[in-house]
């Protein structure tokens, strides 16, 4: 009872809370709740965005930044338009359906309440200076003593040093004695106010970005490592073998609700938040999903640019070559850099110059080039081939397929097991076509190498045609080698 008694007395000198009354917070957009429109925004966002992606494609803007020909998606891709987008409403429906049962189990949200959070994390600032004349006796200072020198110029640094003990926030009374009730110093309203209205929602959102990448990253690599569950339920998603965006949920119903919906209602719990923060999450998530799957590096596009996982990353995930690796979505892509599971095999891009080549603007637009994916091509040797050290040995049914067939050919080292490993997943899909898929993909990229060199050569012939001098020669050649035909040697010089 003394002990209790003790630590009252030491706060009994902190600032009074204000009294406060709240009322229901009135809806975004009025007369919709803000519990519906949390489950109807998700969904309108990823119409929305799909629909200005599938815009683009069909009146064929910035083919220079397409990752894939318009040829590529109606012939390699193993499923509808119509199937499509009847397993994505599916996935929808399952989404609002949990989306409502999760919102039952939330409060209404309030406002009346603001400033009594504001007052409540200046407590805690005050309370936290409690511990500073503590500390400076463990370094040998004198917090009295500094105090004292400082309280006539500095009397607020003077009242922090003191614990929080601020003489300057004693106003005298209508008799002229002081006032017992003390108040906040104006950098404690105004650091809780930053508290209260930035810094916690911002560790909010952090943390619900950390549960669903690490949710995510965990799930969907046990899809691609177990082959039942890959077969089962996954390959349903990898047969967009080349994504468009409104194949971006495009599951099977069980995966759909387990990955996503779970995954993000998990998260929206973890980091406590309200419904209208919810409400932003589940929306941001969702265009940020829509974007990975979009089909373009669009230099431009400011969601290809916050992080490294973008539509370039995330279609390395959808070749054959590469589907066992960048398993990491929809934010961030530490869990692959640290577990080992980013691809290893180089830069990319130009493996996907035969978007633009068809497109037929690549040779006059050479210096446009788009970075898809920074690896390093020399990690291939050097990184710990985990998680796919037997990757290579458990390929049995790839040994089958003739080397033409196993195009681009990567770097030795780890992306050879990488790109070994995600070939057999690929067979490993009967039913959806898998063996074709590896022989098309193939052929496709010995053609556009062969278009790619003959690019290069028209270039430099045309430069020759125009230079009389050797060191013009000389500047040109050079330049075309650092340019678009070393974007080919990239890919090409390991082989």
């Amino acid at each position: 009872m003394m002990a209790n008694l003790t630590r009252l007395d030491a706060y009994s000198d902190l600032p009074p809370l204000p009294e406060y009354r709240t009322t229901l917070q009135p809806s975004l957009l009025p007369p919709i709740p803000d519990k519906l429109l949390t489950l109807l925004l998700p969904i309108a966002a990823y119409w929305g965005l799909s629909m200005l992606f599938h815009w683009i494609d069909t009146r064929d803007y910035f083919p220079q930044y397409r990752l894939h020909t318009p040829a590529e998606v109606s012939s390699r891709n193993k499923v509808s338009r119509w199937e499509v987008v009847r397993d994505v409403v599916i996935q929808q429906v399952v989404q609002t359906i949990v989306g409502w049962l999760l919102g039952m189990t939330e409060p209404d949200d309030v406002t009346g309440k603001e400033v009594y959070d504001v007052a409540v994390w200046a407590r805690r600032i005050r309370i936290a200076q409690k511990a500073i004349p503590g500390l400076l006796a463990v370094v040998g200072l004198d917090a009295v003593g500094i105090a004292k020198n400082l309280n006539a110029s500095h009397p607020v640094l003077a009242g922090a040093i003191m614990g929080g003990q601020y003489t300057i926030l004693q106003p005298a009374s209508s008799n002229g004695s002081a006032d017992p009730t003390p108040g906040f110093a104006t950098w404690e309203k105004t650091l809780a106010h930053a508290m209260y209205w930035y810094v916690v929602p911002a560790l909010q959102y952090g943390v619900a970005i950390l549960v669903v990448d690490t949710w995510q990253y965990f799930l969907h690599r046990a899809m691609h490592m177990n082959k039942w569950m890959y077969t089962t339920f996954h390959s349903r998603h990898h047969r967009l073998y080349v994504p468009y965006a409104y194949g971006a949920l495009y599951n099977h119903p069980f995966e759909g609700f387990l990955l996503d919906t779970l995954g993000a209602s998990i998260a929206f719990k973890a980091a406590a938040m309200n419904t209208r923060q919810g409400m932003w999450f589940f929306t941001g998530s969702t265009l940020k999903t829509v974007d990975d799957h979009c089909g373009y590096a669009l230099p431009w596009d400011p969601l290809q640019h916050l992080t490294s996982n973008n539509a370039g990353y995330h279609d390395v995930h959808h070749q054959t070559w590469g589907i066992k690796t960048n398993f990491s979505q929809p934010f961030f892509t530490f869990w692959d850099r640290l577990l080992g599971t980013v691809w290893t095999g180089g830069d990319v891009s130009a493996r996907y110059e035969k978007a633009k080549i068809a497109a037929q603007k690549t040779v006059d637009q050479g210096d446009a080039k788009t970075t898809i994916t920074h690896s390093n091509i020399a990690d291939s040797a050097t990184q710990d081939p985990r998680p796919y050290r037997d990757d290579k040995k458990n390929a049995t049914d790839l040994a089958s397929i003739s080397l033409k067939d196993q195009q681009p050919l990567p770097p030795p080292g780890k992306a050879e097991l990488q790109a070994a490993g995600s070939r057999q997943q690929i067979l490993d899909d009967q039913n959806g076509g898998g063996p074709q898929v590896l022989a098309q993909e193939a052929a496709e990229e010995k053609e556009a190498r062969g278009l790619l060199r003959k690019s290069a050569r028209r270039r430099t012939a045309s430069s020759l045609s125009q230079t009389d001098s050797l060191k013009g020669l000389k500047d040109r050649v050079t330049g075309s080698m650092h340019g678009r035909a070393g974007a080919i040697l990239g890919v090409e010089s390991n082989r």
